[in-house]
């Protein structure tokens, strides 16, 4: 068992440089998923908080941070990585504290990655050029980027660190400042990403963290603020939706990243020992709480009774429990509300009439804690509510196919498009079927390889636009084209 050294922490605002308060003084309970006692006290913030930090970031775009050349941006990004690779297993402990999932999963996946954020965008920004047309002899048009100025961060609790930095990175690097809104459940790690922030050499005011709820509190005021230029959000479409109204009034650019009812498209030529390895990991990896889990499972008969045996075979092996013993595989839901739901939805199933492979109710032994078994429906219809929607837990459904076309039309027919795998070792399927998906992001043969220039993102209610490499620049900067006669 991993020993814990770490405490938890109480958690106050980031603004201008400085922690502090609320203004009120107002704060709420962090609640540790795996154990459901008490980790710490959390700073309440809301329109005024929000209005400091905004006020704050708007000095900081116009002050020191924008003298600060590209190089040396970078050089403040590179430095950031390195500090939190320097408190990599404290982030670790904290993570897995506030979000119940295992502590060798934060250590060796969120952040590592969270400092590679840094890492990749430190060394992104210095080798992008622009655009350049001469038109004939009459005249040269170049373009120029800006930073598009005050950016509201919104982000979840699934992967908290890794996707802030994810977000946090472009928009400094881009010469931006930012006012961040973590999700109130998992406020440790970034807290304590500004003492990072701020060793690392980032002037006050540029960076400014005020913690909160949504809607109605300091989401909500950062949303339809009028001095914050555009919202990068990650979360459940709802919100989104929300937002979009709060913000439009002042017309703000937009960047969702949103939730996924991913289809897992099985071959029945596929190599079924790697199906197999893979799909445990994107059916069960952080509790099924990734937006890009492939929760729907369509497998083409013939392979139908052998994928589910191994399937259900492995699946039954994974231990649920304690995050920081060494061999857990599965640690805690983030929280009773969001435990409660994905009950909810293994209820709908037993309604429905669905056949439980494995799982379905809470371990044996595990009283406290929002710890629910790794489980594999089968037999429910195409229109039962646990296949069209995202339960964001560990729960999967399994639907055999017979015909191309007709997992075509399953996997497409659901108002989610982020990502898919395809497994087959049929080359001309495998883009054949790709070219047909309506997701944003496709693996053929894999799952959750990632190259950070590649575009990440999802279309129809997974989200608005896309991040990675150059996308992400293009959405934290605006273009000016500027024309030269000759």
């Amino acid at each position: 068992m991993v020993q814990i050294k770490t405490k938890a922490i109480d958690c106050q605002h980031f603004i201008n440089g400085q922690f502090v308060s609320s203004h009120n003084n107002k704060t709420f309970n962090n609640i540790n998923p795996a154990t459901e006692e008490e980790l710490g006290v959390v700073a309440e913030g809301g329109k005024q908080e929000v209005d400091y930090a905004v006020a704050a970031a708007k000095r900081a775009l116009d002050g020191a941070w924008s003298t600060k050349t590209l190089q040396e941006r970078s050089q403040i990004l590179r430095k950031i990585g390195d500090l939190i690779l320097e408190r990599q297993e404290e982030l670790a402990r904290l993570e897995s504290l506030d979000t119940g999932k295992p502590f060798s999963l934060a250590n060796s996946i969120d952040i590592p990655r969270a400092a590679y954020n840094f890492h990749f965008f430190a060394d992104y920004i210095t080798s992008i050029g622009t655009e350049a047309y001469q038109q004939d002899d009459q005249a040269l048009h170049y373009a120029y980027r800006r930073p598009v100025g005050v950016v509201g961060i919104i982000k979840p609790w699934n992967l908290p660190l890794l996707l802030l930095t994810w977000k946090l990175a472009p928009c400094l690097g881009m010469g931006n400042t930012a006012v961040i809104k973590p999700a109130e459940w998992t406020p440790m790690t970034a807290t304590v990403l500004m003492e990072i922030i701020k060793e690392a050499g980032v002037p006050d005011g540029v960076v400014n963290l005020v913690h909160g709820f949504g809607s109605d509190s300091a989401g909500g005021a950062i949303a339809e603020h009028p001095n914050i230029d555009a919202i990068s959000f990650i979360g459940e479409p709802g919100t989104g939706t929300s937002i979009m109204k709060a913000a439009s009034d002042s017309l703000k650019k937009l960047s969702y990243e949103l939730g996924g009812k991913n289809p897992n498209i099985i071959f029945a030529d596929a190599d079924m020992d790697e199906v197999i390895d893979t799909t445990i990991r994107s059916s069960f990896i952080n509790q099924g709480e990734v937006c890009l889990c492939g929760s729907r499972i369509y497998v083409e008969r013939p392979a139908y009774d052998e994928f589910l045996e191994k399937f259900v075979a492995r699946t039954k092996e994974l231990i649920v429990g304690d995050p920081f013993k060494d061999e857990t595989n599965v640690g805690a839901l983030i929280s009773k509300e969001h435990y409660d739901r994905v009950n909810s939805y293994i209820d709908i199933a037993r309604e429905d009439g669905g056949t439980f492979l494995t799982g379905g109710k809470r371990p044996e032994g595990l009283e406290k804690g929002y710890y629910l078994e790794p489980t594999i429906i089968t037999g429910l219809d195409r229109n039962s509510r646990c296949v069209s929607e995202e339960i964001f837990g560990p729960v999967v459904t399994v639907v055999p196919f017979d015909m191309e076309e007709e997992v075509i039309m399953q996997a497409n027919d659901t108002h989610y498009g982020l990502s898919a795998t395809i497994w087959t070792n049929d080359l001309k399927r495998g883009h054949r079927v790709a070219h047909q998906i309506e997701a944003g992001i496709i693996w053929v043969n894999t799952w959750f390889l990632r190259d950070l220039r590649t575009p990440f993102g999802g279309m129809k209610h997974s989200g608005i636009g896309r991040t990675g490499g150059m996308h992400s620049l293009d959405f934290y900067t605006e273009l000016s084209n500027i024309t030269i006669k000759l």
